[in-house]
């Protein structure tokens, strides 16, 4: 089948939210017809271009045997997923054979997978390379604590070893602790709920240092997108996401990418990816911090700035030639996640943010997020989501702040699953 042939197989995006929405987008801007798998009433649901799988019963997004079913009789001849979450990703690498001819996926193998995703292997693997990260201790048993050095360690937080699963279960990224004894008692908070974590040293240095380098790596070990931009602003802070960030030349974050093509050639790994980096305050090194296995938030803002990797992993699954973009992509493009940075401007200190006009100059000229006249209605439901919770914060009565018991532990809270 040629490409005009394969023009006319779909894509599956198997994602929700900001990032099923960008790749969604990303996909529009290839011209390839796209299918949506995430929950009735999901933001990307709101685009204009959203259609769910086809069949009896629309598929949701959550990988589990009944999405295999759903799969098997879907009344697709061949349709590429492109996953938008870690979970997916694993899932789609494990597919049967019977799946596989079908649904041809652009991704890497389970083992390599797992190595990236879990950050307790991830940092194994890095320290074994000589690749340059943030000093890493897993704790599979509460003794693990006693040997972190914390006198030497700039601060020290909990990271889990599954992201996706803490994020549900505590509302957070990270957890901060003060000393061994704080550490202590947050990790047996998350060992009762069965949530493994490690500790990592926090590299200092404040949120301007966070770089990113994202791209694809086709079946042939080829970078064929390379896209780096630098974070300006974070919502919420400390282990947040970006609320805006600037593309920069590759020029700038050189030993990042010398970094990432030894690690992901080390794991032949194959498909879309986004690594974070920060640069050490302390020695200017860029240490990198994870690696993301699929499409991300600012997926559609690396496609409007000239790289699409959606496009690109659409191509690869289809054994298709890969187009690579160039590398001489436009520097100095901003995007902002507006809600969040609205947020973010209001609580820093001038000192901090910069005088109000540039913060104002850079919305005018940035790339939005989830806001688009030729996509209007995400953005829409976003703002009436936010001016619900405004109106709502304005018809409660002021009353005085009562003390948390516990102080600031109370923010490691474990949520029921």
């Amino acid at each position: 089948m040629g490409a005009e042939g394969d023009r006319r197989v779909p894509a599956i995006v198997v994602g929700s939210g900001q990032t099923g929405l960008g790749t969604l987008r990303c996909l529009r801007l290839a011209d390839i017809p796209a299918f949506v798998a995430c929950p009735a009433g999901d933001l990307a649901a709101r685009s204009r271009w959203y259609r769910p799988t086809p069949g009896e019963t629309a598929w949701d997004g959550v990988c589990n045997d009944a999405a295999l079913d759903l799969l098997r009789r879907m009344p697709l001849e061949r349709a590429v997923p492109i996953p938008g979450a870690d979970d997916a990703a694993l899932w789609l690498s494990r597919l049967p054979d019977d799946l596989r001819a079908r649904f041809p996926v652009s991704g890497s193998s389970t083992r390599t997978l797992e190595i990236l995703q879990d950050k307790a292997r991830f940092g194994e693997h890095l320290a074994a390379s000589g690749i340059p990260h943030p000093r890493t201790f897993p704790i599979r048993r509460a003794a693990d604590i006693d040997t972190i050095p914390f006198g030497e360690l700039d601060r020290v937080f909990l990271k889990p070893t599954n992201s996706q699963l803490f994020l549900r279960a505590t509302g957070a990224k990270g957890l901060w602790a003060r000393n061994r004894i704080e550490m202590e008692a947050i990790w047996h908070r998350l060992e009762a709920h069965g949530l493994e974590v490690l500790a990592q040293e926090y590299v200092p240095g404040d949120a301007t240092r966070h770089y990113f380098v994202d791209g694809f790596r086709d079946r042939n070990g080829t970078l064929t997108g390379l896209f780096a931009r630098r974070r300006w602003r974070i919502f919420p802070p400390d282990f947040g996401n970006s609320s805006y960030c600037r593309s920069v030349p590759l020029k700038e974050v050189g030993n990042a990418v010398e970094s990432l093509e030894r690690l992901l050639a080390g794991l032949d790994y194959r498909g879309i990816f986004s690594a974070e980096f920060k640069r050490d305050a302390r020695d200017g090194t860029f240490r990198i911090l994870e690696v993301n296995t699929r499409a991300w938030w600012y997926v559609e803002f690396a496609a409007r700035c000239g790289v699409n990797v959606c496009r690109m992993a659409w191509q690869d699954a289809l054994g298709l030639p890969v187009q690579p973009s160039p590398r001489d992509y436009p520097a100095g493009e901003g995007c902002v996640n507006l809600p969040g940075d609205i947020i973010t401007v209001r609580s820093q200190p001038r000192a901090v943010r910069g005088p109000l006009h540039r913060i104002l100059a850079q919305w005018l000229r940035a790339h939005y997020h989830v806001f688009r006249l030729d996509d209007p209605r995400p953005g829409l439901s976003v703002a009436r989501e936010i001016l619900g919770r405004l109106l709502r914060r304005a018809g409660r009565r002021p009353r005085a702040a009562a003390a948390t018991p516990g102080g600031e532990a109370a923010a490691t809270d474990v949520r029921t699953p």
